[in-house]
């Protein structure tokens, strides 16, 4: 299984889509159901679902069920700022996570798990700053 099928494995792809559904998003003036925003964005709708989902948990997205049912943002996109979704999609992990997990548990994989650790912090801290001064209002 691919990992952007893995809800508990956020990527980069997830990241882009769920740019793209937003900004689909911001766009409708209703609800949006999510084969419709699939079908815009060109992805498949149930992995476009998970994505979704994690947005509307953290207040980014709000969901309505029914015939007129759907997604749509819950404030202005000029509210919402990428750093915003990328931490919603983050869940807590950092998205160069997986590169800890290349380094062994003998001595030189564990000096590099350090060095690893330290420049992923750098790059995280380097990748907020510039997706907190963007909203979904500027790729509109």
């Amino acid at each position: 299984m691919s990992e952007d099928k893995v809800l508990g494995s956020p990527n980069f792809k997830w990241f882009g889509l769920a740019i793209q559904s937003l900004v689909v998003l911001s766009k409708c003036p209703e609800s949006c159901p999510s084969g419709e925003i699939a079908a815009r964005v060109k992805s498949e709708a149930t992995m476009l679902r998970r994505i979704l989902s994690r947005l509307a948990c953290q207040g980014i997205l709000e969901t309505r069920e029914g015939r007129v049912g759907g997604y749509r943002l819950k404030r202005a996109p000029e509210e919402i700022t990428l750093e915003e979704v990328y931490l919603a999609l983050q869940a807590g992990e950092s998205f160069c996570s997986p590169m800890l997990e290349t380094t062994g548990d003998h001595a030189f994989g564990r000096e590099m798990h350090a060095s690893f650790f330290n420049i992923i912090g750098e790059v995280n801290e380097h990748v907020l700053i510039v997706l907190r001064k963007y909203t979904i209002a500027d790729l509109m």
